[in-house]
């Protein structure tokens, strides 16, 4: 189980806010997290011992870089279970990642009368470059609808799958209502069409274990921040055979094999889709977070976190007004809430003043809020080190606001 106290001793913020006059309760880890020591400190150790750029020198500096940057790729192929560290594209994050298949992959591909599917729940990043490429090609964008738990309609979603699907892009783990997604039954129905899947797994990846190649998805997609690791630095898995027909997304140098003045021709997977001077720190960093994680362990931390949901669950139902929004048989650490009449940014700025962090607003999902016929909600998520006495100090806050308002 999760020595609680060590953790949290592990992440400088965490632990300096714990000693402050008003105790930090951070609750808004799935906008992201904080860091342990041990990946802050790997940033500074490469730039103070390490520095050079990769792929490049010959020199030992540079030489000891690129290893190492390699290394962390070979540390995020072990941890989603790809066949091969070539599978594995570092980008900005979750964004790009997307971005890059939907230009690299789909765009190539989609037809005017095709379809891309994506559910109802899906974050702007997981939305948007879909809807924007469909309107651009004349193709149409379906979403598989939810019901008012925050479930996908598992039927729908099925009689969806047609031979005009080209692409099912489907989020693990909801940012605003904590659903698990049964991805490996939503896959599988797809690939039974032979149907290309793209997983966003930013939610899920710090705490779940991964398994592509048994999940048989194409893609999958996360964020380094969202996993205790540096802010910039995020991951694209794709199959190889996608990764290898695929053009670049960006062109400059490192993606390069030759060049003359008439025509250039493009260096192998993944450098083809890295152009430029990558965050190289920022991918080393990602790989200790990764070691971070797994020393702990993905079931341990897992099994952490849904006592704390469990946990929030009955306390924040047991306040008359409070209404949960998402309400999943299957759920993770995101639980969404809305108090009486109150808006949800009055609750998260009289929260602030108890030294509790949370979100508020529409979550980067506008389309699921309106479907939910809200305008937006107050969000807690937790993190490995957060605990029991930090959700009692939410509910203490949060009683806090209700007093306030039926004083008014």
């Amino acid at each position: 189980m999760i020595n609680i106290q060590k953790v949290r001793a592990d992440f400088p913020l965490i632990s300096q806010g714990a000693q402050k006059k008003v105790p930090l309760a951070y609750l808004d880890n799935a906008a992201t997290t904080q860091k342990p020591v041990s990946v802050i400190n790997s940033i500074n150790t490469f730039y103070e011992t390490g520095n050079a750029n990769i792929h490049r020198g010959i020199y030992d500096l540079a030489q000891q870089a690129t290893q190492n940057y390699e290394i962390a790729r070979t540390k995020v192929k072990n941890l989603l279970h790809a066949a091969n560290a070539h599978e594995v594209v570092f980008t900005r994050g979750t964004t790009e990642s997307i971005n890059l298949v939907m230009q690299a992959f789909l765009a190539p591909r989609l037809r005017p009368n095709d379809e891309v599917v994506v559910s109802a729940m899906e974050h702007h990043s997981n939305l948007v470059p879909w809807q924007v490429l469909c309107k651009q090609c004349g193709a149409r964008l379906r979403i598989a609808p939810i019901n008012d738990k925050g479930e996908v309609l598992l039927d729908e979603y099925a009689q969806m799958l047609t031979e005009k699907t080209k692409m099912v892009a489907l989020v693990h783990i909801s940012n605003t209502l904590g659903t698990v997604n049964p991805i490996d039954e939503m896959t599988a129905l797809a690939k039974k069409q032979q149907i290309p899947v793209l997983i966003d797994g930013a939610q899920s990846v710090s705490h779940r274990a991964i398994n592509v190649q048994a999940l048989n998805c194409d893609f999958f997609v996360f964020s380094g921040h969202k996993m205790y690791a540096p802010t910039g630095i995020g991951v694209l898995y794709g199959k190889a055979v996608h990764l290898e027909a695929m053009l670049p997304y960006q062109y400059g140098g490192e993606m390069i094999q030759t060049v003359t003045y008439e025509q250039s021709t493009f260096n192998r997977i993944p450098q083809k889709f890295e152009a430029g001077t990558p965050n190289i720190a920022g991918a080393i960093a990602l790989g200790v977070a990764i070691d971070y994680i797994q020393t702990l362990g993905l079931p341990n931390i897992d099994a952490h976190l849904k006592q704390l949901l469990e946990y929030a669950t009955q306390k924040l139902s047991a306040i008359d007004g409070v209404k949960i929004v998402g309400t999943a048989s299957e759920k993770s650490s995101i639980i969404s809430f809305l108090l009486d009449e109150v808006h949800p940014h009055d609750i998260g700025t009289i929260l602030n003043e108890s030294g509790v962090a949370i979100r508020a607003g529409h979550h980067c999902t506008m389309p699921l809020m309106r479907r939910l016929g809200v305008p937006g909600t107050a969000r807690a998520s937790f993190g490995v080190y957060n605990t029991l006495a930090e959700v009692d100090q939410l509910v203490e806050a949060l009683l806090k606001v209700q007093k306030i308002f039926k004083s008014l």
